[in-house]
């Protein structure tokens, strides 16, 4: 039996889920109640992406083994992505109880803590795994990871070069180092290059590779064979994920029939607590930069990008499906009861709120629930970002996201979801444009003070000077800005897409095809 755990574990490890699955349940057939059969369960299914069955595989091996520190640590980090913070911190707690200063455990507290928002707790856990193992790749990425969130790129540069000491092909290490600094020389670009050819690349570290390698030949304004790079990353990517556009779709279109002025008229009164402020909108249109510039403010707290909201939907209306999107649940979401709502929202947000009186949510997906917002915390501030569509959606097409905005690997799909998304916050104007504010990304870059301060008006704070400081601010940052918001603002990005005309033709047709008409200079 110990012999075919091992083997179960062995062909988890090369990525055999079918052999691993098979594995487990031969043991768990003979010995239903061997914990590290139930953990190795709970490992497959987390691969998988099938979270639910995650939670109860190492949910079972907390009940037969209460002290096993690895499983809590594991359930810490499903509730996590779940948005079940309350329930991770009890995990947490009871991992750091039991870790028995085992670094693989120690390693996964750590991600917990980042996720938590405490990265100087992250930081001291990593330090206690690497202290142990001080060339465990896996653990010196996320040590990497945490420097770079907290600003400390020169340590995170210093890290990852150890790190291709140790591995030098190691694809994820070569794509932070590339997100570090703007290349001067094509040093690294060439090192890059021999890597995409090399046989045996997995599609992941092709992603890596090849979108590290596009961002370091746009440094070098090298631009046709940056966005060969881009592209080529964004394949091998897409490769990975499952997108259901059309389910996508349907969702939206639920939400915008059900959520209308009358539905909310007939609303019962929300919970009227006046600290959230939701930034919403697409990635990679000022969301981070407009973050930086309130959180500046002495009264205003960053809880990063919570899925608080939607997870106390799932919750309150009882959804069991798995998909991201649904119209099961858009409709069941319009009956929800919004005071419970807000309660909710506010219940499982409180550990990552801070203490001062606001605090910041900027999940840019949040827009899709925007009127749910509305009723749910009816003095909440929503403020939402605008960008030209397409150096928004290029921007998201030469990003790689680590679990999120599946629909950014394609020209045409991304061009789709944001004529989606451009007619919901269409919609939701119409209806609703009294209850949020709207910012465009072009003038806060061009000129932020003036921006800043209607902002701040907006918002009811008193101006402070700091807000325009916001790139000093010594707070983490965990998006894919953490590098780029530690600069003043610029206007570097603006109209960036216009160097890939020809490239980007797919993107653009499909936009004005929809009706959805990107500034192209003309």
């Amino acid at each position: 039996m110990q012999d075919t755990l091992r083997e179960g574990y062995t062909a988890l490890s090369r990525g055999d889920l079918q052999t691993a699955g098979h594995c487990c349940r031969k043991v768990l057939s003979v010995k239903p109640d061997l914990a590290e059969g139930h953990f190795l369960v709970g490992l497959i299914a987390q691969d998988a992406n099938d979270l639910h069955t995650a939670i109860q595989g190492f949910g079972s091996v907390t009940k037969l083994a209460p002290g096993h520190a690895a499983a809590w640590a594991q359930l810490a980090r499903l509730f996590m992505r779940i948005g079940h913070v309350n329930r991770a911190d009890e995990a947490i707690e009871r991992a750091v109880q039991h870790q028995d200063d085992n670094p693989v455990v120690q390693d996964t507290i750590a991600t917990v803590y980042s996720l938590l928002g405490d990265q100087q707790a992250a930081s001291e856990w990593l330090e206690k795994a690497l202290t142990q193992q001080p060339d465990n790749p896996v653990f010196l990425i996320n040590r990497a990871n945490n420097q770079m969130f907290l600003g400390e790129f020169a340590a995170a540069q210093h890290t990852l070069e150890h790190t291709l000491t140790i591995n030098p092909d190691n694809a994820n290490a070569h794509w932070l180092l590339s997100s570090l600094r703007r290349a001067s020389d094509r040093t690294h670009v060439v090192r890059l290059q021999q890597l995409v050819t090399a046989a045996g690349n997995t599609s992941r570290e092709l992603a890596y590779l090849n979108f590290g390698l596009g961002k370091e030949l746009e440094d070098l304004q090298d631009w046709p064979a940056a966005f060969d790079a881009f592209a080529a990353g964004a394949a091998a990517r897409r490769t990975t994920i499952d997108y259901d556009e059309a389910g996508e779709s349907a969702m939206f279109e639920a939400l915008q029939q059900c959520l209308t002025t009358e539905w909310l008229a007939t609303r019962p009164a929300g919970h009227h607590d006046p600290s959230p402020i939701f930034i919403v909108g697409q990635p990679r249109t000022g969301t981070t930069l407009v973050e930086r510039i309130i959180t500046s403010h002495s009264t205003v707290h960053s809880a990063g990008e919570l899925r608080q909201f939607d997870g106390a939907i799932r919750r309150l209306v009882n959804y069991q499906g798995k998909a991201r999107n649904s119209v099961e649940l858009a409709r069941a979401a319009c009956h929800i009861d919004v005071a419970r709502l807000g309660e909710a929202y506010l219940s499982t947000s409180r550990k990552l709120r801070g203490h001062l009186p606001r605090f910041v949510d900027k999940l840019p997906t949040n827009y899709r629930y925007l009127p749910l917002i509305v009723a749910a915390l009816p003095q909440a501030k929503i403020v939402h970002l605008r960008r030209d569509p397409m150096d928004a959606c290029f921007a998201s097409f030469k990003q790689l996201f680590a679990d999120a905005y599946p629909h950014s690997y394609t020209q045409l799909e991304m061009a789709r979801h944001h004529a989606r998304y451009y007619r919901m916050m269409e919609c939701w104007r119409e209806r609703f444009g009294d209850r949020f504010f709207d910012l465009d990304y072009e003038d806060m870059a061009a000129n932020p003070e003036p921006q800043a301060r209607a902002l701040l008006e907006y918002l009811e704070l008193p101006w402070e000077e700091a807000c325009l400081d916001f790139h000093r601010q010594g707070a983490a940052v965990t998006t894919a800005s953490a590098v780029q918001v530690r600069e003043a603002a610029h206007t570097r990005s603006v109209g960036r897409w216009r160097r890939y005309t020809a490239q980007l033709a797919p993107m653009l047709d499909t936009l004005t095809s929809l009706g959805i008409f990107p500034d192209t200079g003309e």
